[in-house]
């Protein structure tokens, strides 16, 4: 059986080199990297199967689940490692199944294997790998053929929503494959398969977490804590205890955790209030349209910048290898995770020299703003010009702006645009070669052709040629 794609040997150097960085990632830090809180979160939640957070659905939690017999964070790390690599093979297998140079595979599966952020996410316990993965395997399912079959519409919606269950800023995703789906004229069937496909996810698990998360009015009323001016808005009474109480946060998530910030003074918290807070920020959108936009334009811009830029300024997640030990809280929710999912639970520590070398090669492994802005711009010219590159460039372009209009900037959301801005770049590129299924049918045909000669004692031709002749 042939396989429809075809491995260089620049792209397996590639991923031995990145298989190697990885197991050096796991000898360098141990435990995995374990946050407070997320991380703990997502625990609990795998451990009760009960909705955790607002802010956390219930996708990665999941995946936790299903680890949960091996009593081990380590392994989820390592499953996590293995899922970074896998979604850099799909990346350069859907470049050159759709008859692209092996090279310009080899380059855009290239960041998301070696870049050094992607390796410090992966040796985490959050759900950011599950996510890219998600929403790279989906793509490659609507790009797997010139035209996305059933199958490929089914796989695209499923992964989408698994997607949007992990992060909920992957749903707008869906309105946006449906619509290139139409475009590409796919037929009922297709759009029905895809359909089917993201609703019964999410369905269910809307049945299941009901009306106990939600947080999407929390963040989007901190969004416009940057701005809001209720002089301007003029709120009604009950949203007016939500305005700006002096005080002042450099990032729009931080009012989100700040006690002193009016969402926290809200009797019952932010759970209880953010049907309130999504009133107070649509209003506060809606009377400074320009302010908000302005906001997001700014902080979305700091994806470009060379240096990596502090947001907010007590944190550089971009250059996180460091040396040390990270002693966690005590906490009744850390001593439950140790009790129930993995009893070697702690703060991890560094290990030399593999961390050494990490803290070192984190800095020339990283893909620097402008780079990023190239790799959108060639997309977004394949996009125009192409429709293999629409669906991945208009993916990244949503994951790099959603999440800064609906809360903030964070160098972690910035990753997932980067192999699916990779991706449409690739398909941008002249085919070297016929798509592998064309190929094959092109040799069916022929070998057809050649047995229906033999037969009739005739000169085999290629089927291609044949008309010609006849």
């Amino acid at each position: 059986m042939r396989v429809p794609f075809a491995l260089s040997r620049a792209f397996l150097v590639l991923l031995a080199v990145s298989t190697l960085l990885r197991a050096v990632t796991m000898l360098a830090y141990r435990p995995p990297q374990l946050y407070w809180y997320d991380s703990f979160d997502y625990l609990n939640t795998a451990v009760t199967m009960r909705p955790g957070s607002g802010f956390h659905p219930g996708g990665y939690p999941l995946l936790l689940w299903l680890l949960r017999p091996f009593h081990s964070v380590t392994v989820v790390a390592v499953v996590q490692h293995a899922l970074g690599l896998a979604t850099g093979v799909l990346i350069y297998a859907v470049v050159v199944r759709r008859g692209r140079p092996r090279w310009a595979g080899t380059l855009a599966a290239a960041p998301v294997l070696l870049d050094a952020s992607f390796l410090r996410l992966e040796h985490a316990i959050l759900s950011d790998t599950l996510f890219i993965a998600l929403v790279v395997a989906g793509v490659a399912a609507a790009l797997w053929h010139e035209r996305p079959t059933v199958w490929d519409a089914a796989l695209l919606g499923a992964a989408l929503a698994g997607a949007g269950l992990t992060r909920t800023v992957a749903l707008p995703l869906l309105a946006l494959a449906l619509v290139w789906l139409a475009g590409r004229r796919v037929g009922g069937r297709a759009l029905l398969a895809f359909g089917l496909a993201a609703v019964v996810p999410l369905v269910a698990y809307a049945s299941w977490a009901g009306a106990s998360t939600g947080s999407d009015g929390v963040a989007l009323w901190a969004r416009t804590m940057t701005f809001a001016d209720c002089s301007i808005i003029r709120p009604p009474a009950a949203e007016a205890r939500l305005c700006p109480n002096g005080t002042w946060q450099d990032a729009a998530s931080e009012y989100v955790w700040d006690p002193r910030s009016p969402i926290n003074r809200l009797p019952g918290g932010q759970k209880a209030g953010n049907g309130l807070a999504r009133s107070f920020a649509l209003h506060a959108i809606a009377a400074q349209p320009f302010d908000y936009l302005r906001a997001v334009v700014a902080d979305t811009a700091l994806t470009f910048a060379w240096t990596p830029v502090p947001h907010p300024r007590r944190v550089n997640p971009a250059f996180g290898f460091a040396r040390g030990a990270w002693p966690l809280p005590s906490h009744p929710l850390i001593d439950r995770a140790r009790e129930a999912y993995d009893p070697a639970i702690r703060g991890p520590a560094s290990v030399d020299p593999y961390a050494g070398f990490l803290i070192a090669y984190q800095y020339p492994a990283y893909l620097r703003g402008p780079f990023i802005a190239a790799i959108l711009l060639l997309g977004g010219i394949g996009a125009v010009r192409r429709r293999g590159a629409a669906l991945p460039w208009l993916a990244a372009t949503a994951l790099l702006v959603v999440p800064v209009a609906v809360l903030d900037f964070d160098h972690r959301y910035v990753l997932p645009v980067i192999p699916l801005a990779c991706l449409a770049a690739a398909m941008a590129v002249n085919r070297s070669e016929k798509p592998f299924g064309e190929t094959m049918r092109s040799a069916s045909r022929f070998n057809l052709r050649k047995r229906k000669s033999r037969s009739h004692g005739l000169v085999a031709v290629p089927y291609w040629n044949s008309r010609r002749l006849l």
